[in-house]
């Protein structure tokens, strides 16, 4: 995000302004040649019920989109309503803010419109009758003219209002009597939407704390009908122990509520540091409200990946996934991705429990968007950008439009992703909220992979033959879950992976195991459980050859010549040692595809860049290993 003032956007203002004027290029975008048409638009396509199943339903959704309700999406050209973004979810056409119309190629199961609540609306309002956005731009683009762009987005963007602009026009009375309105408007399309069995729709904001321009966002979503007269914003603290008091007392109310922190990777080591909002040291009081407050945490999302670094775990090879550390909004330097990054957080939880007897990051995953266009852009071949005027063609996300050059442009860096699955009995409100609270969950880059995850002391050999999953269930736990150490003998985890039906086939499946040793430090290690095309032997200690790579650049296409379709797993740890803190979660990786730059440049005729190719992938809530009291470190 953008925002005027911040040392970021005045530099880009002043290399905009500094830029030579440059003359007209000779690209064309063909995404501008289809304007949308109300009367033509296709709406929502008819569903059919999810019957309930005791051994879960596979669930798709966006906890995490915006509409003009947000300050950031309305400056940056958004006019569509949470009525918009609740349509495109379920599969209808909407207005792209340039002009064009944009759908999603499958509909969602669920979402949840997530505005900031930190002057919500407050943007909207001050424009008053200015709806207009796209067609400057529009023009602009279509005229190749860099300068033209360049002038016109700096225009735009600084024509609207500073925090002291806001801060000087409305007391905050007025802040609440403008946001009150738009935070009724969010409750009531919620409502208008949710259809149960059908489609399931979450109340729900962002709590948009940013100290020192870091990113400390939460999510705060609603399990009911039962939400506040209006949220507790960031103006009211900044602090996340604030908010976690402020939801334990909402919950007293009877609402049913908690909150998914994002952007650890641009949080500046914040999101997961070993020491309170004000540098205090972490207790067993903290680590059960921010246990029972932030039950999940999204790590895949348009501003990147926050599973893994490379600097963190170099015995990974695919830890380098969709980093966003050239762009980051803050200048994150390499010694504060400690903390910022939830595999790093999950072991840090591990030594905790180890030396202190306490774990304060205890949390499952998800994905979701942050699309700020009232949509859910995750299709690395279907994407639209975050941001409209900033990077809502693909000649502006591969800079083509712009003076400013395209390696200081955060729009190409930004990805296609994400999406949260669940496993739910059924598609309702009441279900998919339990199946979040006990973190059955997982998070996707943006594919729809089926990923099976689970844990126990009794599962026979073959399990995984013939109607597996409620043996499965009666005899261990799902991803999520928790198992005390019984004996010696390691548990049986068992995975099981499928391809999206409409994507690329499996390269590997893994197991990525975090630990601690006797004197309490954390470790780590990915074991390749199961993989395409014979390359996995059995008892090898050798690494897996790559499965290869069918992608073509210049047409932007690969096929399914390699991979599986599916793939399973029985396994136990061979090191497993029933004295230590441990937990297990499974990662799921796609064949290499095209990058969604990939597919921008081959519509606009220009050389990709790199990277060409993306492996997406799949990565599991983890299962935690307790050890027996006897054994267990006090």
């Amino acid at each position: 995000m953008l925002r005027i003032g911040t040392p970021r956007l005045r530099g880009l203002l002043i290399f905009g302004f500094a830029a030579a004027l440059a003359g007209c290029g000779d690209f064309d975008d063909p995404t501008l040649h289809e304007r949308f048409d109300p009367a033509t638009a296709e709406g929502p396509p008819p569903r059919a019920e999810v019957p309930f199943d005791p051994n879960r339903n596979l669930l798709w959704g966006d906890l995490h989109v915006h509409t003009s309700f947000s300050f950031d999406a309305f400056t940056n050209g958004v006019r569509t309503l949470p009525d918009d973004a609740y349509t495109y979810m379920k599969g209808g056409a909407i207005e792209h803010a340039m002009g064009y119309p944009i759908r999603a190629r499958r509909p969602l199961d669920f979402g949840a419109v997530t505005d900031h609540a930190k002057f919500l609306g407050i943007e909207r309002h001050l424009a008053g009758g200015d709806t207009s956005a796209s067609d400057e731009m529009r023009a602009a683009i279509r005229s190749g003219s860099r300068r033209r762009m360049t002038q016109l987005f700096l225009r735009t963007v600084s024509k609207f209002s500073t925090a002291e602009t806001r801060n000087e026009t409305f007391d905050r009375q007025g802040f609440e009597e403008v946001s009150r309105s738009a935070w009724s408007e969010i409750v009531a399309a919620a409502e208008r939407h949710d259809d149960p069995g059908l489609f399931t729709t979450f109340v729900g904001y962002e709590w948009s704390s940013v100290p020192d321009d870091n990113m400390l966002h939460r999510n705060v979503i609603y399990g009911s009908e039962r939400v506040p007269d209006f949220p507790f914003s960031a103006l009211d603290s900044e602090d996340p122990e604030d908010l976690w008091r402020a939801l334990d007392e909402q919950r007293r109310q009877g609402m049913d509520v908690l909150a998914i922190p994002h952007n650890g990777n641009l949080s500046g080591g914040r999101m997961f540091e070993s020491t309170t909002f004000e540098g205090g040291a972490l207790t067993p009081g903290y680590a059960a409200a921010r246990s029972r407050n932030e039950p999940l945490v999204e790590i895949f999302q348009i501003k990147g990946s926050s599973e893994a670094h490379p600097s963190l775990s170099p015995e990974d090879p695919f830890a380098d996934f969709e980093l966003l550390d050239p762009m980051t909004a803050n200048g994150t330097r390499a010694g504060e991705r400690l903390g910022s990054y939830s595999r790093d957080a999950l072991r840090t939880g591990l030594e905790f429990a180890h030396r202190k007897g306490f774990n304060p990051f205890r949390f499952g995953v998800i994905g979701s968007s942050d699309s700020h266009n009232s949509s859910s852009s995750a299709e690395e071949d279907n994407y639209h950008g975050k941001l409209p005027i900033f990077d809502g063609t693909p000649a502006q996300r591969l800079g083509l439009a712009w003076q400013i050059p395209a390696d200081r442009l955060p729009s190409r860096a930004w990805g296609a992703a994400g999406l949260v699955a669940v496993w739910a009995e059924e598609n309702t409100r009441p279900s998919i909220f339990r199946a979040m609270r006990r973190k059955e969950t997982y998070a996707t880059s943006g594919p729809r992979m089926s990923l099976r995850f689970f844990a126990g002391w009794d599962y026979p050999q073959g399990l995984l033959e013939g109607d597996w999953l409620a043996d499965a269930y009666r005899g261990g736990v799902p991803m999520g879950g928790t198992l005390e150490a019984r004996g010696e003998t390691s548990p049986v985890f068992v995975l099981a992976a499928l391809k999206d039906p409409l994507g690329a086939n499996l390269d590997r499946v893994q197991i990525v195991k975090l630990w601690v040793d006797a004197d309490g430090r954390g470790h780590e290690r990915v074991f390749d459980v199961a993989a395409s095309d014979d390359r996995r032997d059995p008892g090898s200690e050798r690494p897996l050859p790559d499965v290869g790579n069918t992608v073509e650049v210049a047409r932007a296409s690969y096929t399914n010549a390699i991979g599986a379709a599916q793939l399973f797993a029985q396994w136990t740890d061979p090191e497993f040692d029933a004295s230590r803190h441990a937990l297990y979660y499974a990662r799921a990786i796609e064949i290499p595809t095209p990058r969604h730059t990939t597919y921008a440049a081959k519509l606009l005729g220009v050389r990709a860049p790199e990277p060409t190719a993306i492996q997406e992938r799949a990565v599991s809530s983890a299962i935690w290993i307790r050890p027996a009291p006897s054994a267990a470190r006090e």
